[in-house]
C-alpha cells in the first residue's frame, strides 16, 4: 500500500480534533469523508486516541491495517504525529502511515501500544502534579510562571489544562490510572471536582482560569 494510493479518508467526528484532521487533508488534496451525527460522538472521538490499537486488531479481520495516528491538539498547527502500531500491524501499513503523516507536514514519533503512548505518558501526570500542587497549597499562580520561566515551556500546565480541556485531562489519568494500575496516575481530586462542577477550561469559559472576564483572572485557590 502506497502513500499515493490514499485519496479518502474517513473522519468520525467533527469536533476540533476531526475537523483539524479533515482540514489537513483536504489541504493536501484528499477528499474527506467526515460524520458526525451522534451527539455523544465528539467525547468518544476524543478518547479515540488513547485506546490500545491492540483491542482494535481482536475486533476485525483487517488486523494487519491496524494503526494509530495521535494528532497532537489543534491538528493543523501542532507539527507532531504519533504513531502507534497494534500488535500485527504490518510493515506496509506501518510506511504508508509514516508517509501519510509526513505528506501532512508533521514530525512522526513512533510508540509502542501502552496507554498514553509517548507525550501523554510524560504531559499529563505532569499536569495532574500541577493540581496536586495547587490542591495542596503548595503555590498558586506562580506554577505557572515557574514553568514557564523556570524550564522554557510556551503555556504553563494549568494553562495548558484549561486549553487541552479538563475533561478529557481528566479522561486520560483515568485511562493511565487503570491501563497502568499505578497510584502514580491517580487523578487529582481538585481536578475531579473541576470536572464535577462543569469547570472545562477555555471552551466553558471558566477552568483553572475564569475566561470570562476581560482580564483572565490569575487569583487561583486549591478549592472550588
Amino acid at each position: 500500500m502506497m502513500t499515493e494510493e490514499i485519496k479518502i479518508i474517513g473522519v468520525v467526528g467533527a469536533g476540533q480534533m476531526g475537523s483539524g484532521i479533515a482540514l489537513l487533508a483536504a489541504a493536501r488534496g484528499i477528499d474527506v469523508w467526515l460524520r458526525d451525527t451522534d451527539p455523544n460522538a465528539l467525547a468518544r472521538s476524543r478518547k479515540y486516541n488513547f485506546v490500545a490499537d491492540s483491542y482494535f486488531s481482536r475486533k476485525g479481520s483487517c488486523h494487519l491495517q491496524v494503526i494509530g495516528m495521535h494528532f497532537m491538539n489543534p491538528p493543523p498547527i501542532m507539527r507532531l504525529v504519533e504513531i502507534v502500531r497494534g500488535a500485527d500491524t504490518s510493515d506496509a501499513s506501518f510506511s504508508a502511515t509514516k508517509s501519510l503523516a509526513e505528506r501532512f507536514g508533521k514530525t512522526v514519533i513512533c510508540s509502542q501500544d501502552y496507554p498514553g503512548f509517548i507525550v501523554n505518558r510524560i504531559l499529563m501526570p505532569m499536569i495532574n502534579e500541577a493540581f496536586y500542587t495547587l490542591y495542596t497549597g503548595v503555590a498558586s499562580k506562580d506554577i505557572d510562571t515557574g514553568m514557564k520561566l523556570g524550564t522554557n515551556h510556551p503555556m504553563g500546565p494549568l494553562e495548558l489544562a484549561d486549553f487541552i480541556g479538563l475533561d478529557v485531562c481528566l479522561s486520560i489519568m483515568k485511562i493511565l490510572h487503570g491501563g497502568l494500575g499505578d497510584g502514580r496516575y491517580a487523578p487529582c481530586p481538585l481536578l475531579v471536582q473541576y470536572v464535577d462542577a462543569g469547570r472545562f477550561g477555555r471552551k466553558r469559559g471558566i477552568g483553572v482560569y475564569n475566561y470570562h472576564k476581560a482580564v483572565k483572572e490569575t487569583s487561583l485557590s486549591g478549592r472550588l
